[in-house]
């Protein structure tokens, strides 16, 4: 059998030394970028608006747009889950997070949950100036809102927040259904949070896909990053 040109084989080295699993979320991680990258530009363009409209328009009584399909609870129950995606509830789980981490000892995982969510925190806050798209005007706004609309900042951030706390949650738990079940709470929150924007008015549905995409992203790799840095028993010195 041939050898490999000299110049190949510093390459092939280097990935036989990767798991598996490592090349798996750096195409998971690539194809992230890549949608997100298409959605953002198809938004720019003006593309999605008549989906996007399309979809509002079908969440609104046909003859008062101020009201949501179903009856009064809907709009009721939309506010009060959009709030779990909100600053201070998710400052709130970040903070407490990171207390009881350090009240057992792992100062390393706590440091690294806050710059993790930190770090989401600040990317949101970037591509929505970036983008700079407008709210939706076409239903009135069942919430308060004063910001650019892509991506979604409840759905990213609260992506950015469940997600990377049930990700590196569930590497603690003692058992395989109790880390589904941290992960799939992540999970459950992210789509609930980022579908009562949409539900409300002040979100199209793309500027909630691209915060899911973009929140999933980000915590997919502070979780593999996570696992490659800091061992589950970690200790900090």
């Amino acid at each position: 059998m041939p050898s490999l040109p000299a110049v190949l084989r510093p390459v092939v080295g280097r990935l036989k030394g990767v798991e598996p699993l490592g090349l798996m979320i750096f195409g998971v991680v690539s194809g992230g970028v890549l949608f997100f990258q298409w959605l953002a530009d198809e938004v720019l363009e003006g593309d999605t608006k008549g989906i996007d409209e399309t979809v509002l328009l079908a969440l609104r009584q046909p003859g008062d747009l101020t009201r949501t399909v179903g009856s009064a609870w809907v709009s009721h129950a939309a506010t009060d889950i959009t709030s779990l995606g909100g600053v201070t509830v998710l400052t709130l789980a970040t903070f407490l997070t990171v207390l009881y981490l350090l009240s057992v000892r792992r100062k390393a995982m706590a440091l690294f949950v806050f710059l993790a969510i930190a770090g989401g925190w600040l990317l949101s806050t970037t591509l929505k100036i970036f983008i700079a798209r407008q709210r939706p005007d076409i239903v009135p706004h069942l919430v308060d809102i004063n910001d650019f609309s892509f991506p979604s900042g409840h759905a990213m951030l609260s992506a950015v927040t469940y997600l990377t706390l049930g990700g590196l949650l569930a590497r603690h738990q003692p058992t395989r259904a109790a880390k589904v079940f941290m992960l799939a709470t992540g999970v459950f929150l992210t789509l609930i949070i980022g579908s009562s924007r949409v539900l409300l008015g002040v979100h199209y549905p793309t500027d909630v896909l691209g915060g899911w995409c973009a929140g999933a992203t980000w915590a997919l790799v502070c979780w593999y990053l996570a696992r490659r840095l800091i061992a589950p028993s970690d200790q900090a010195n």
